[in-house]
């Protein structure tokens, strides 16, 4: 389990440059519906996004950090005064960053660093979108974005390495947030890329996804983990860092239901600076259809319907007959599993060789587990291939699976 600092009371949108902000923050669970049972010391830090002066135009300007308050869940409901940026000044934006004295480091403490074999041992970090700062400012709505940022792999000498930055809605819409296999099937992608020994299936499964080759991806999601796009964009800028033979184009889709499709689609462009020789775009899916969307059919090499990325965070990776399809949170709903394994089932069927399978699962229910009966009852074999562990309580378990058998 990961837990998340983030704004019960968000920010404004806009702020006088006198006075204070006022926010509330939140410690829980991916679903914001477990609240962190403890204590824990948040600081805060501003980073400055527009209205630069000479000295500091293109510069990452933060603010020394400083205590806010101490969170607990009896006061977790508390509104808290925020003191403006020092010297903010009509027309500047400037972001609220708040976090840990535990994530301090080079990164201050902003950077979620999925690169850490120990990634979820500190409370994740939040920003918010940038606020307006003015003289004259009437009451301004409340934001309803915020971001996190994760590191890739870790800094080498001044360089900045991969950082994404992901948006994610402070709504409740549950196809449009993190989710804990998402981070935790994107962190062990990241520990695979840096590993040197394997067993034979996560070797195999290396092999493919890590091939100096074109790779065609699938990420596979409804409603959950694909929602923001997190793991079909750490294994599109894994590969990008990569050399890959020369003419080697990438293709990745990642999938989820229409009203998912923007938020994903926005960060694509956000960090479309770390998607070298990568393809990465955005299409529907929806389990529920009894046929596969057209675009799976436009795909050359009889692969089409594997070139997708779900908005359950599972991706399908394919060249020459080679695929891999991984999938993150897609458990979440029992009642959907039907649906889920008909899709599957089909999308197996396509191409010569059957693509490897990769499922990032964090268990809600005992009852999800059902889907590995289903999923065996068509040939899909599925094995535990790592967990991660987070801050306590259940893990995310990494499942890979390969066919025993086409029916």
């Amino acid at each position: 389990m990961f837990y998340y600092i983030s704004f019960l009371r968000p920010p404004p949108l806009q702020s006088t440059t006198y006075g204070n902000i006022q926010i509330t923050p939140q410690i829980s669970n991916d679903l914001r519906t477990e609240l962190f049972d403890g204590s824990a010391d948040i600081f805060y830090s501003w980073s400055q996004t527009s209205g630069f002066s000479s000295t500091t135009a293109g510069h990452n300007i933060f603010t020394k950090p400083n205590k806010l308050t101490t969170w607990r869940q009896a006061t977790a409901y508390k509104e808290i005064p925020v003191p403006l940026p020092p010297g903010a000044r009509d027309g500047q934006s400037w972001r609220l960053v708040l976090g840990t004295r535990l994530t301090a480091g080079r990164d201050g403490f902003s950077v979620i660093g999925l690169h850490n074999k120990d990634v979820g041992q500190d409370l994740f970090p939040v920003m918010s979108m940038p606020i307006q700062f003015g003289s004259r400012v009437s009451k301004s709505p409340k934001q309803e974005q915020i971001e996190r940022m994760y590191r890739l792999r870790p800094m080498v000498g001044e360089g900045a390495g991969v950082v994404l930055k992901l948006t994610e809605q402070t709504s409740f819409d549950l196809d449009k947030k993190v989710w804990d296999s998402g981070i935790g099937l994107s962190s062990w992608l990241v520990g695979l890329e840096q590993s040197i020994d394997a067993e034979d299936l996560v070797l195999k499964l290396k092999n493919v996804i890590f091939s100096r080759h074109s790779r065609n991806v699938l990420e596979l999601g409804k409603n959950l983990s694909a929602g923001i796009g997190i793991v079909g964009l750490t294994l599109a800028a894994l590969r990008s860092t990569r050399p890959l033979n020369e003419g080697a184009q990438d293709r990745i889709i990642a999938t989820d239901l229409e009203s998912a499709i923007p938020l994903i689609e926005h960060n694509i462009a956000a960090n479309a600076s770390h998607l070298r020789n990568t393809r990465l775009e955005a299409a529907v899916l929806d389990w529920d259809d009894d046929a596969l969307p057209e675009f799976v059919e436009s795909f050359p090499e009889g692969f089409d319907a594997i070139m997708q990325v779900l908005a359950i965070c599972s991706f399908r990776i394919l060249t020459n007959t080679v695929l891999t399809l991984s999938m993150a949170d897609v458990t979440y709903n029992t009642a959907s599993f039907p649906s889920l394994v008909r899709t599957l089932s089909n999308l197996m069927k396509i191409g010569k060789v059957p693509p490897l399978v990769l499922l990032g699962y964090k268990e809600r229910d005992s009852t999800e587990r059902s889907l590995w009966d289903l999923a065996s009852d068509f040939g899909l074999s599925l094995q535990r291939a790592g967990i991660s562990a987070g801050g306590g309580g259940t893990p995310v378990e990494i499942w890979l699976g390969q066919m025993t058998e086409i029916s």
